[in-house]
């Protein structure tokens, strides 16, 4: 048997990230699997040393509007196939979904949106919510297992934030999300790093501006899911809050297999 890392990270600027040691991390971690949101880059902004890392193919997804949005992936094992968008391409014109399909597997890597700048963006949210959720549960009913990682913009429950009573009107922790977060939970996605760990404490980004990650009142609101019957092949999902960079730190999960490549017991 062998192990399938999987690591997902919003960089918040993969140029910057770069700058910050995000290449020495990937070596020194080399997962088998990157996803990256909020890469803030088109390819032809990117050097060689982020478009060729050795060991991995990259893929790329990203608004017209430069600086802004962006999904990306490294990945050792060349995926059956990409897609770039959901069947409803008119929710996604901001480059926030890749869909690698693997030989057990299919990973699901999105940067969904925030919906604090006004109301039009929080129904832009829900509207992306889920419009994701009817393609999920289409593509598991075909029998389909899923990983899905990212930014979800939003924190579950009140142990996944520092400060849930100051919040609770905040887009990010607003009954709507937080609900629509039980939606897909009770369609059969577990949300990983709650399966191994329930202590409190546990974030995954951080106000820069209130140097909030000196003192840990921070929020959750990246996660891998997975499909139930995926589950048993789930080893370990942890946050890895040492990691520096960004405002956010990355996350993993590790899988069980049954070769060197990316398929499933």
């Amino acid at each position: 048997m062998s192990k399938v890392t999987i690591l997902s990270w919003n960089v918040n600027g993969i140029r910057s990230a770069r700058d910050k040691g995000l290449l020495e991390w990937l070596s020194k971690e080399s997962p088998e699997i990157l996803c990256v949101q909020e890469t803030k880059a088109h390819p032809d902004q990117l050097g060689v040393d982020l478009l060729q890392i050795s060991g991995y193919q990259s893929y790329w997804n990203y608004p017209e509007r430069k600086g802004y949005s962006g999904v990306g992936l490294f990945t050792k094992q060349v995926p059956i196939s990409v897609t770039y968008a959901f069947p409803d391409t008119s929710l996604d014109l901001e480059g926030r979904v890749l869909i690698a399909e693997y030989s057990g597997f299919i990973l699901l890597n999105i940067y969904f949106p925030n919906g604090k700048k006004d109301e039009s963006r929080l129904q832009y949210k829900m509207d992306f919510y889920d419009v994701f959720l009817d393609y999920v549960n289409a593509i598991k009913a075909a029998d389909n297992e899923l990983v899905i990682c990212g930014d979800f913009n939003t924190a579950h429950k009140e142990i996944d934030l520092a400060r849930p009573k100051e919040n609770a009107g905040v887009s990010g922790f607003l009954p709507i999300e937080r609900a629509w977060m039980d939606k897909l939970v009770a369609h059969g996605y577990v949300d990983a790093f709650r399966h191994f760990h329930e202590q409190p404490n546990a974030y995954t980004w951080w106000d820069l501006k209130t140097r909030a990650r000196e003192r840990n009142i921070g929020w959750r609101i990246d996660y891998f899911f997975v499909t139930v019957a995926l589950l048993q092949s789930v080893l370990d999902a942890f946050i890895m809050p040492d990691v520096v960079g960004s405002d956010h730190c990355p996350i993993g999960m590790v899988l069980e297999t049954d070769s060197k490549e990316l398929r499933l017991k």
